[in-house]
């Protein structure tokens, strides 16, 4: 599976939904639940299928401004491309 690319609209796949209380929130999937924690969480907040892949990483970068950008970008794309695998996330 590629990557995304800056104008990919990432979402939540079909069958997949947020859970649990505000502090404790996961994304049920069909095959279980995924604990989120941190930026993990922030990331796939962000992944509403309104905004792009390259404005979510703008958001993340300047909330992250001491990370470097690229390190950020790698990142967040393998995150991504590892949910897609698992078909939780579509982009």
């Amino acid at each position: 599976m590629a990557p995304p690319t800056d104008a990919s609209l990432p979402r939540l796949a079909t069958g997949c939904r947020w859970g649990g209380s505000e502090e404790n929130r996961v994304i049920l999937y069909p095959e279980g639940a995924l604990k989120l924690q941190n930026t993990g969480r922030q990331v796939l907040e962000r992944c509403d299928g309104q905004r792009t892949f390259g404005e979510i990483l703008t958001g993340l970068q300047k909330e992250f401004d001491k990370t470097d950008p690229e390190k950020i970008r790698a990142d967040i794309s393998m995150f991504l491309e590892q949910l897609q695998k698992k078909r939780i996330v579509d982009y």
